[in-house]
């Protein structure tokens, strides 16, 4: 795929997983821009032609080896990062998807440098993408009504 994300002219619609396991969720660690270094839900940009719980479903696997099945929505939002002169440089719309893991093997792969399952408690020592902790804490609390 050859799209330029960078200074879009319209904003690009991505889907991330939240995905739990014993009390610990999933992050990826971002191995390209923007955010490199940076820690974050498995997700992407939705292709054209592909629904977003077949989108979730692709980056997923892409990402992480695992093969999921999207349960529901849990948060719609956006993310703007702009430029020195405040021109927007890059401009997502996110569906996070709350996902259930069917099968695969763990395995960090495509744009992730690294995945690791990360405990509640240890949220705080990983550089996190701006927005991304309320979700996750939001995950967290929606199961501990569950």
């Amino acid at each position: 795929m050859s799209d330029n994300r960078r200074y879009p002219k319209r904003p690009i619609l991505g889907v991330g997983a939240l995905i739990f396991n014993r009390g610990r969720i999933l992050l990826i660690e971002r191995g390209k821009a923007p955010m490199k270094g940076y820690w974050s839900l498995p997700g992407g940009a939705l292709e054209t032609g592909e629904t977003l719980e077949q989108g979730i479903v692709r980056e997923v696997r892409e990402e992480t080896g695992l093969e999921v099945q999207p349960v529901k929505v849990l948060e719609i939002f956006e993310r703007i990062i702009r430029d020195a002169q405040g021109v927007p440089e890059y401009h997502y719309v996110l569906i996070d998807y709350v996902c259930r893991v069917t099968g695969g093997f763990l395995k960090a792969a495509d744009d992730a440098s690294r995945a690791a399952w990360v405990a509640q408690g240890k949220l705080c020592t990983y550089p996190i993408t701006k927005g991304t902790l309320p979700v996750i804490e939001k995950g967290f609390r929606e199961r501990a009504r569950t």
